[in-house]
């Protein structure tokens, strides 16, 4: 069997990614499908008033909003609304969060610096 770099998620099938997590009630729900030093996939669902508070990370962190819409904070200056269909990126260390303006599910991909092999 050859090596699979994802996981939780079928291949060699067409998919919906919106369907493969679902939305728990006053929570969000997450489905990992690559967690890496320097690479995470991460599919989100976040029930009506939930959200992630202001932290930063490591890496650029790209949102895609595949249903729904969510309040995007970046840094002090910049607050947008993404709805389905839409993406933002969030800089490598710069603060920021995300806030549910009603259900949404979204896809987060985050690329972080290669850690140098040493030898």
């Amino acid at each position: 069997m050859k090596e699979k770099f994802l996981k939780n998620i079928p291949f060699e099938e067409v998919l919906e990614l919106k369907d493969l997590v679902d939305y728990a009630e006053g929570r969000v729900s997450s489905k990992t499908l690559v967690q890496r030093s320097d690479l995470s996939i991460t599919l989100f669902a976040f029930d009506k008033g939930e959200g992630l508070s202001t932290h930063s990370a490591p890496g650029d962190a790209m949102v895609y909003v595949m249903e729904g819409s969510v309040k995007v904070s970046i840094g002090e200056d910049i607050n947008v609304v993404l709805k389905e269909g839409q993406t933002a990126v969030m800089p490598a260390n710069i603060p920021h969060a995300l806030e549910s303006i009603e259900k949404f599910k979204m896809l987060l991909i985050v690329v972080k610096p290669q850690k140098e092999n040493k030898r």
